[in-house]
Parts: structure tokens; C-alpha cells; sequence
């Protein structure tokens, strides 16, 4: 039987308005209410259905949580319950190469170093998050420099892990990168700081004279207290710190959203709004195969439930909006740097065949 499209359009807005009635009930304390909303929730949503129905089936995870009062621990069951390393680079792959974003991300962040590296004869580069999927093309590109190419020094600063090994994480990037560096030729040294952000001072970095420093942050700033959690915001802490650097130059790739609201009902709609256009995406992007479900549960989920579960410190995913971070970069000292005109050309080549595909 065919299902018309003005039928599946009725019953995701239905299940939307389920969800905004769900938080409503919690917000105002009717917990009778709220629980056979949930039920009814539940009964609509699946997670192998269309994109509103897969977000249903999470999202009241995150609305049963915060009723009862345990959206830290739900939040952290799903951080802590990672895929394997192989699994999760299999699913981040099939993710890049269907979505531009992140991918346009590192083309920019590695096409601006190579230009800075052409006189350098060595490079210091900064990386504020552990993701090493950004480095393997970095590397490639030199193994075919055409003169003697510079010694690169990668230092990875990321949150402890929990536990007994607070380092784990960066030694495992370490291993990584230096795998690939190897496998390219490449002169390298690698340098891991587990630390929360905000506490790094200059004198960790060990920077050289010689060098040229590049600081790189694409991904989790909006992980970063703000002012509604201290008096003294982490995220301008964070970029004085990066300031005292005086690098040659500071990339920074942001999740441009706006649900980083203390209003939880208006919070819950923009945290609605913002991942129903991401499941709408990968829809259309990626066929319904175990990695999509691995993007899903993985890349995104934990976040989104954090947002809607959690409050006060515990609610750890604060996206700010370009402009609120523009000011505060420009308050810092920073100044913004044109894009050369070559590498925007290739971007937009590159974008076009995105569309194209």
C-alpha cells in the first residue's frame, strides 16, 4: 500500500506536537500528563522509521529522564557506552563523505597551514579536541612536498578521562598520529595535555622559538562553561589563553546553533528544531544501514539529550551562535583574516560537487 506524502507530513507534525506537549507537562509538574504522553510517544516512534520518528524514539529518552530526575546519568551511560575505535571510524567516514560540513571544515583548517608552512621549517600546531581524523590528508600532502617539507609538532589538549588513565585518550591519539606520520614519511612530534581547557596556561606548551604556531579548535567549544555557570566564563578564559599564544593564525569551527537557553521549554523546541534538520539530512544523504544508526546514537544523541535532561552543570552542550562567538573573539583581541581566494574557488568546486552527487 502506498503511504501519501501529506499523511507522513500530518503524523510527523503530530509527533512533534507530542513531544513539545510532553515537555510542557514536565515543565509545569502535571506528571500524569506526562507520563501517557510518553507512552504515546513511545507507541509512535521507532528507531528504524523516518527521521521525526527516529528522533521521537530518543528524545524521550531525554523527557523521561529529566521527569525522573536522572538525565545526568542517562547522559552518561551513552558517553560512556562508545563503539569501537574501528567501528566508529567506519561510521564517521560514511558520515564526511555524505555531509559536507565537517569535511569542508578540515579542508580549510589543512589548506590554511600548508600556506603558512611554505617558509616554515617548523610547525607547531595546537589542537584543542583528540579527533585524528583530520590529520591522515594533513600528512599525505606533505609526503609529496616538493622541497624539504617542515618538521610538524602536533600538541592534542583534551579533557581528562575518567579513572585511573586520565591520559588515555591523547596516548591513544598519540599512537595514531604518529602511525600516520610514519606511513607519509613525515618528521613529527606529538605532545598530549589531558586537561580541561580553560586551565592550560602558555607555559604547557613547551612552543619554541623557531616555530610557527598554529592553534586549531573545530570541534566542542560549545562543550566550555559559560557566564550562566561562573562568574568568570570559561570560554573567554579559553581564548585569552589562546591570545597569550599569539599564533600565526587561530581556526575555529563552531556549532552554529542557539539552544544554549536557561528557558527549558523554549530550549526544548530549539533543540527540536535543530536535530530535526540533522535526522532530515542524514535521511537524504545516507540509506538506512547499521553505521547511520551508529551517527545517530553516537555523534548526536548523546548531546541532545543532555540538553533536554540535564540543567546547571550537568548540562554540558551550550552552543552559542557565530556572532555571540565573533564578539567574543573580537573582545579578545582577535582579528579576522581574509580567506585566500584560491582556497575559497576550490570550496565552492567543492561544495557544487556535493550538490551535484
Amino acid at each position: 500500500m502506498k503511504t501519501d506524502k501529506s499523511q507522513i507530513s500530518r503524523e510527523s507534525l503530530d509527533l512533534c506536537s507530542l513531544l513539545v506537549r510532553c515537555s510542557e507537562a514536565i515543565f509545569s509538574n502535571n506528571r500524569p500528563a506526562a507520563i501517557e504522553l510518553i507512552k504515546e510517544i513511545r507507541e509512535c516512534s521507532s528507531p528504524e522509521g523516518d527521521s521525526i520518528q527516529r528522533l521521537a524514539y530518543y528524545f524521550v529518552d531525554g523527557l523521561e529522564a529529566r521527569l525522573a530526575g536522572t538525565g545526568s546519568d542517562i547522559y552518561h551511560n551513552l558517553v560512556s557506552k562508545k563503539p569501537t575505535f574501528s567501528d566508529t571510524l567506519k561510521a564517521y567516514r560514511l558520515y564526511i563523505s555524505s555531509c559536507p560540513f565537517k569535511r569542508s571544515l578540515y579542508y580549510l583548517a589543512n589548506q590554511t597551514i600548508y600556506n603558512i608552512a611554505k617558509d616554515a621549517t617548523r610547525v607547531h600546531i595546537i589542537n584543542y579536541c583528540a579527533h585524528e581524523y583530520q590529520w591522515p590528508s594533513f600528512f599525505e600532502h606533505f609526503s609529496n612536498w616538493k622541497s624539504t617539507p617542515p618538521k610538524i609538532r602536533i600538541t592534542v589538549i583534551e579533557n581528562p578521562e575518567p579513572g585511573f588513565r586520565p591520559n588515555k585518550k591523547v596516548e591513544a591519539v598519540g599512537q595514531r598520529l604518529t602511525f600516520f606520520a610514519k606511513q607519509y614519511n613525515v618528521s613529527f612530534e606529538y605532545q598530549g595535555i589531558a586537561s580541561k581547557w580553560e586551565n592550560v596556561k602558555l607555559e604547557d606548551l613547551n612552543i619554541g622559538k623557531e616555530e610557527k604556531v598554529i592553534v586549531c579548535c573545530l570541534f566542542n567549544s560549545s562543550r566550555l562553561p559559560d557566564e550562566t555557570t561562573a562568574i568568570c566564563s570559561a570560554r573567554d578564559t579559553f581564548l585569552k589563553t589562546i591570545r597569550k599564544i599569539k599564533p600565526h593564525v587561530f581556526i575555529h569551527g563552531i556549532l552554529n546553533a542557539s539552544y544554549n537557553t536557561p528557558f527549558f521549554l523554549t530550549r526544548f523546541r530549539l533543540v527540536l528544531s535543530h536535530y530535526s534538520c540533522v535526522f532530515d539530512m542524514l535521511d537524504s544523504t545516507i540509506p538506512r544501514n547499521p553505521e547511520r544508526v551508529l551517527i545517530e546514537k553516537d555523534l548526536f544523541i548523546p548531546n541532545a539529550i543532555n540538553s533536554i535532561a540535564c540543567e546547571g552543570l550537568d548540562r554540558v552542550d551550550r552552543p552559542e551562535t557565530y556572532k555571540q562567538w565573533q564578539g567574543r573573539h573580537l573582545r579578545a583581541g582577535f582579528e579576522p583574516m581574509p580567506v585566500d581566494s584560491l582556497m575559497m574557488e576550490n570550496m565552492k568546486n567543492f561544495l557544487r560537487d556535493y550538490v551535484t552527487l
